[in-house]
């Protein structure tokens, strides 16, 4: 997070985001919790918007990934900017919606769509969709037909491009459950072409996420190209290219590319072809806009290692859980003292509730207070009740002050859909 720093306060250096003391938000709300610098997430999407500029992109349209956060409060931050909206469920368009964003500025994507999504997604204004399948297409045209509607019609290929990312956020080769063949891809636009209640609009693409190199957007947007003018050639009109996601941010060490090398990319793949351009970014977004805090509960040795017991838990971040990955640990108040390996574990019944390991920490004590950076994105949102412990809550940090934009539950609200 860029306003993620430390400040002398009493002759101690204390963590602030922008001029807020993390202590005097923990004070206030209990730990754990989300937090998130309103200047940082304004800042990532302008750094959008200044990258297209620098490749002289003109028609172009952000689409915020809206699963890696969709507090209500942040995306509407981001609707007040221009931001569109990438959704994959009727549930993200209702918030989009809810959140002030336009819905002709919404991209429906998804495997996995219903009927009823697509009816609700229709019913409430929005136009385009990215089909992964073909019996998805025919059902978008039956739904859409049955609403005299016409939906713009926009077929997620599948480039067969290794992202060299975490596996399990790869999505773009065969063997991944996204989108269709591109080698498939004129049978299924001469096919669509002949319904009634699409209209031939586009063609989409994404390949992973937490991708830190452009080489596999070379690859991928280079096929983008071909197909488009193939399609053309075969007399489908192609007015819109949606190149997604998968910007990498730094979490360790990573080699992050830049947003200006990006942009002039896709300037290059489609500076003859007359299109609208869309990305999905949502990770790049929110990512290093937020924190998550926790306090110690308790030290605890082994024969074989230490653990720092702490109120934060895999349900609260799965992302350590889930893809073993990384977020930096840092102490909200520095101390001075001998540095002792721990293993930072949550109180969830699970073996797998680690959320750190094998991390420093000066002198620690019950009730010390970490943070776990770069945590806004996937974080949040994927977040749930399991051992039946409450959702954080979530603050937002505005200059020298702060707000609570989600609260922690009590235990009765916990059980309001079952009584």
């Amino acid at each position: 997070m860029k306003y993620l720093a430390y400040k002398n306060v009493k002759n101690r250096d204390e963590l602030f985001v922008e001029n807020v003391a993390i202590s005097e938000i923990a004070a206030a709300v209990g730990t754990p919790f989300y937090c998130y610098s309103k200047k940082t997430l304004i800042e990532n999407y302008q750094s959008f918007v200044d990258a297209f500029e620098y490749a002289k992109i003109a028609d172009y349209k952000i689409c915020y990934a809206i699963k890696a956060n969709y507090n209500l409060h942040l995306v509407e931050i981001l609707s007040s900017f221009g931001a569109g909206i990438d959704a994959v469920s009727a549930g993200e368009v209702f918030r989009a919606i809810k959140a002030k964003i336009d819905p002709k500025k919404i991209v429906f994507a998804g495997v996995g769509k219903t009927r009823e999504e697509i009816d609700f997604a229709l019913r409430n204004g929005v136009e385009e969709f990215s089909v992964e399948s073909i019996a998805e297409m025919y059902l978008l045209n039956e739904v859409a037909c049955s609403l005299n509607k016409k939906a713009k019609f926009s077929l997620r290929v599948n480039p067969n491009v290794d992202a060299k990312t975490i596996d399990k956020i790869s999505t773009g080769r065969k063997g991944d459950k996204f989108g269709v063949d591109i080698e498939k891809a004129e049978e299924v636009y001469s096919q669509a072409a002949k319904l009634p209640g699409l209209q031939v609009y586009g063609i989409a693409m994404h390949i992973g996420s937490q991708i830190t190199s452009i080489d596999p957007f070379k690859a991928a947007f280079a096929k983008l190209r071909d197909l488009c003018l193939t399609l053309r050639s075969n007399g489908h009109k192609i007015e819109s290219l949606d190149f997604g996601g998968g910007i990498g941010i730094l979490y360790k060490n990573e080699n992050t590319l830049l947003l200006n090398d990006y942009a002039v990319l896709i300037k290059e793949v489609t500076k003859d072809l007359n299109v609208k351009i869309t990305i999905a970014p949502g990770r790049a977004m929110v990512g290093n806009a937020g924190l998550l805090a926790t306090k110690v509960i308790f030290l605890k040795e082994t024969g074989v290692k230490n653990f720092a017991i702490i109120d934060a838990a895999m349900n609260d971040l799965m992302r350590p859980g889930l893809y073993g990955s990384y977020h930096e640990v840092l102490p909200v108040k520095k101390v001075i003292g001998t540095k002792v390996i721990y293993d930072l574990a949550g109180p969830v019944c699970e073996s797998t509730d680690i959320l750190a390991q094998s991390r420093e920490l000066i002198s620690p004590k019950p009730d010390d207070l970490l943070v776990f950076c770069s945590a806004g994105a996937y974080g949040s949102s994927m977040s749930n009740e399991y051992n039946c412990r409450p959702m954080i809550p979530e603050v937002l940090v505005d200059g020298d002050k702060f707000s609570v934009i989600r609260r922690r539950p009590s235990f009765e609200e916990m059980l309001h859909l079952e009584v």
